[in-house]
C-alpha cells in the first residue's frame, strides 16, 4: 500500500474522552516511527478493548497487540491480513521503520489487545 493512501485517524470526540473515563476505551502513546505518517512518535490514541469481542479484525484496522517474541511489549500497527484461523499480518506504515510480522510472523487475535479508534485529546 502506498504511504498516500492510507486511511486518517480522526481525533477524539467528547463521546470518546467519556468513554475513556468510564474506562470503556484505554490511552496509548505512539513510540518510534513504524506508523509514520499516520501516527508520529508521542502522540496519543484511544483503544477500543471490546472491539473484537465479536468479530475478528479487518484489513486496514489499526491495532496494538502483544509483541509474540517480547512479552508485555506492545506495539500498534496495521491488519494487513487475516487468515482464517484468527491470525493476523500486522504491518507498520513507514516499512523501513518497522519491525512487524514480516519479521515475527502472523500474530494471533488473542494477541490483540484493542482496535485504534481516535487520536486522543
Amino acid at each position: 500500500m502506498e504511504q498516500d493512501t492510507f486511511p486518517t485517524l480522526r481525533h477524539a470526540t467528547w463521546v470518546d474522552v467519556g468513554l475513556w473515563l468510564w474506562r470503556r476505551r484505554r490511552r496509548f502513546r505512539v513510540e518510534g516511527r513504524s506508523m509514520l505518517p499516520t501516527l508520529e512518535p508521542g502522540k496519543e490514541v484511544l483503544i477500543n478493548p471490546r472491539a473484537y469481542a465479536q468479530q475478528p479484525p479487518q484489513g486496514q484496522d489499526l491495532v496494538v497487540a502483544e509483541h509474540p517474541q517480547r512479552p508485555g511489549f506492545r506495539l500498534i500497527k496495521r491488519v494487513a491480513a487475516v487468515d482464517g484461523e484468527g491470525a493476523c499480518d500486522l504491518r507498520g506504515d513507514n516499512p523501513e521503520e518497522s519491525t512487524d510480522s514480516r519479521q515475527f510472523g502472523w500474530v494471533k487475535q488473542d494477541s490483540i489487545l484493542g482496535q485504534v479508534i481516535c487520536h486522543f485529546p
